[in-house]
């Protein structure tokens, strides 16, 4: 999920599609005060990737990524490999190698209530 943070910066968040992302703690683990879905234009313009297929690997400009915490208990997690309908499968560690990115709780409480705007 690619994310605007503050209005200024584009992230993207790796979370388990069966998760609900939180963008407060999305926000908190980039070092920002607001955290909101990224327009679709804004998206496609900088990674390079159509909506539905942004791989957190490849981007047209590298963008900063976060890793729901959830993936290093795993031997192998799928990620988007830049299409609709292709995943790579790699190691979560060799993820936060390859993006220079950052574990990090992203995702909200099973007992909470979503937000729109945040399902993954």
């Amino acid at each position: 999920l690619v994310v605007s943070l503050d209005g200024r910066e584009l992230a993207v968040g790796v979370l388990p599609v069966n998760s609900l992302l939180s963008m407060k703690l999305f926000a908190k683990a980039a070092g920002a005060k607001k955290a909101e879905m990224a327009a679709k234009t804004d998206v496609e313009r900088s990674t390079g990737y159509v909506l539905g297929g942004v791989s957190p690997l490849g981007q047209k400009k590298r963008l900063r990524t976060f890793i729901d915490r959830s993936a290093e208990v795993q031997r192998t997690i799928l990620v988007s490999g830049g299409r609709r309908g292709l995943d790579l499968e790699l190691s979560p560690e060799d993820l936060r190698m390859l993006t220079k990115g950052a574990f990090a709780r992203l995702c909200q409480e099973e007992d909470q209530e979503p937000f729109e705007g945040t399902r993954s």
